[in-house]
């Protein structure tokens, strides 16, 4: 069997990996596809040094952007309660429910802060009451609501 070869991606390859990866590929599939198409480079001294800084690059700014997290969950958990009201009926039933974007609309309020609407996970809600809300501000950081559903 033949050896493998480095290369760095020049272009995201599914399955492969992202644009300035270094992949051990195949050599026919570097010599034939990759190389001829523009979504790969041999690897040399000076694009593996281009790689790191790239590499140092990203990290640093995942940090800064953990870092941001944080201060954001600081902010939603001294917030406290959030209260958003809704039309009743019945046994304290409300009409709908409470959906994501409401609670993204409430945090907007009280806050000030845009928080992505996707990353916010809602109980089911069709009942006046306290639930609690969880909100995604980053792949390691989760940050817990209480909101309070009242009558309008």
């Amino acid at each position: 069997m033949a050896k493998r070869i480095q290369l760095v991606l020049n272009k995201d390859v599914s399955k492969l990996g992202k644009s300035g990866d270094l992949v051990e590929v195949a050599p026919g599939y570097a010599r034939n596809y990759l190389i001829p198409q523009g979504m790969g480079q041999n690897v040399t001294p000076g694009l593996l040094k281009q790689v790191e800084r790239r590499k140092e690059k990203e990290r640093q700014r995942l940090a800064e952007l953990k870092e941001v997290s944080m201060t954001q969950k600081a902010a939603l958990e001294k917030a406290g309660r959030l209260t958003i009201a809704k039309q009743i009926g019945e046994n304290d039933a409300i009409f709908g429910t409470v959906t994501n974007q409401d609670v993204a609309d409430v945090i907007k309020q009280v806050t000030g802060q845009d928080i992505d609407r996707r990353g916010i996970t809602v109980p089911d809600v069709h009942k006046i009451g306290d639930y609690k809300a969880e909100i995604k501000l980053h792949p390691e950081v989760t940050a817990t609501v209480m909101i309070q559903v009242v009558a309008s």
